[in-house]
């Protein structure tokens, strides 16, 4: 390999885009700091976990009880993009009733929470997650169980045909993927038809009761609701799934925002209290995380603000639970201070790997100079919002209008004045300001600028 050496100034336009990346590499500015030793832990865990060979395969559904019951996997994807996979993380499986809070999220976000939830409920039903009934306004208790996700589904883009519906539902899971591949599993889609009995039951029981929309197809709805079952994926894209929901919608590799905020809180709300079947309270006491699990053997779990989690093992207990899943997440929170519950004050041996919010004052106002001198607009709006004082000054009394009135970065100056609304005339400890360093380092378009922000300035003063 043959090396390559840039100049200043070709460095600065290969990594111009990526400034505010490249800083958080330097300086290890990363919601898991550690995370090699992170890591470390994590795979101790896994391996202990693979020696519970409990659990039986999903035998009522015919095709699930084919697959190898030695199968275990797990991916790790953080709210800012460190990755971990473990043993079968790529191996493929339908993705079931994990599916659920991803459509009940596409529904928040698409139509809100009071169309929605004319439709469904959002608490613990106390029953099993197939059974035939409703809670007293008639509708399914949560959007979790069989007959609360034949209800979004009803409502997800009825307009459009079958064959776009599923589409449509397809293409948004592979955007929360970061636009993994994900595959469609004819199989097992045709095996759970041919066993669908009770799912029929609960929707001509729903339809009696007028759960439905208006002149709705209940066998064309059925199959939508298997087809979305029998997505397939691997545990690196669930995992990454899970850390949008984390991540408040916006999915951590991509960037870009594919549920609304409250949605995906509301979302991880019912996860905490219905995600794991009739054994949803139990899992809610014991490990305090939103989760939702499938008969395939899949388990998604959501640290808020931190990191999704997928784990794949097919030997399920009498619940439908991953034996080897739900026994992890009961290893990881008495490992880490992860329950929801948990005091971070008092913890005794557990470990915390997140880094701490109350970051060093001098890492955020380098980061907010170098996003100033660099022109990074984009670093700059996430620090406004985040709450950062773009007024801050360093050890010279310079402020971020100061650097980047002096790097000639116009767009800069004009986010600090139009935007951040700082003084536009701040004196730093050698009696310098933006327009005394835009004249020196001969910036003609920003003295101009500064010159007419200053004249507006006197003239209003």
């Amino acid at each position: 390999m043959t090396s390559l050496t840039l100049d200043r100034e070709a460095f600065k336009r290969v990594t111009q885009e990526s400034v505010h990346m490249l800083l958080r590499v330097v300086t290890n500015d990363f919601c898991i700091p550690d995370f090699q030793r992170f890591s470390a832990v994590i795979e101790e865990l896994f391996h202990s976990c693979k020696e519970n060979s409990e659990g039986s395969l999903a035998c009522y559904i015919p095709e699930l009880n084919r697959v190898d019951p030695n199968m275990w996997g797990l991916s790790i994807c953080t709210v800012d993009g460190q990755r971990l996979s473990v043993g079968d993380s790529t191996a493929h499986f339908t993705i079931q009733s994990s599916s659920k809070p991803l459509t009940y999220a596409m529904a928040l976000t698409e139509l809100g929470p009071e169309v929605v939830h004319q439709y469904v409920g959002y608490e613990p039903s106390g029953v099993a997650f197939n059974k035939i009934g409703l809670n007293p306004k008639n509708r399914p208790h949560n959007p979790l169980v069989n007959s609360g996700a034949l209800a979004i589904c009803s409502i997800l883009q009825p307009h459009l045909s079958p064959s776009d519906r599923f589409k449509y539902v397809e293409n948004t899971f592979r955007q929360m993927a970061g636009g993994q591949t994900l595959g469609f599993n004819n199989a097992v889609f045709l095996s759970e038809r041919s066993t669908a009995d009770r799912n029929f039951a609960i929707a001509y029981y729903m339809k009696e009761n007028r759960c439905f929309p208006e002149n709705i197809n209940l066998h064309e709805l059925l199959d939508f609701y298997l087809q979305i079952c029998s997505i397939e994926a691997d545990c690196e894209a669930v995992s990454v799934m899970a850390a949008t929901l984390a991540n408040g919608g916006v999915n951590p590799l991509t960037g870009s925002r594919l549920l609304d905020p409250a949605a995906s809180r509301d979302t991880l709300s019912v996860m905490h209290s219905c995600g794991m079947y009739d054994y949803s309270g139990q899992f809610a006491f014991k490990v305090g995380l939103p989760s939702k699990s499938g008969v395939s053997g899949v388990i998604m779990l959501v640290v808020p603000d931190l990191m999704g989690l997928a784990l794949f093992s097919p030997l399920i207990d009498h619940h439908g639970n991953s034996v080897r899943g739900v026994q992890f997440c009961q290893e990881l929170v008495n490992r880490f201070i992860f329950h929801h519950y948990e005091s971070h004050l008092h913890t005794g041996k557990k470990e915390d790997p997140r880094r701490l919010h109350e970051a060093h004052r001098t890492d955020t106002i380098a980061s907010l100079l170098f996003a100033a001198e660099a022109n990074d607009l984009a670093t700059l709006r996430r620090s406004y919002i985040s709450g950062v004082d773009l007024t801050a000054v360093d050890y010279d009394g310079r402020t971020g209008l100061h650097v980047a009135a002096s790097s000639g970065a116009l767009d800069a100056v004009k986010f600090f004045i139009e935007v951040g609304g700082v003084d536009p005339n701040p004196i730093d400890r050698w009696g310098h300001t933006p327009l005394s360093e835009a004249l020196h380092f001969n910036h003609p378009a920003v003295v101009e600028y500064l010159e007419g922000v200053l004249r507006q300035f006197e003239a209003s003063s």
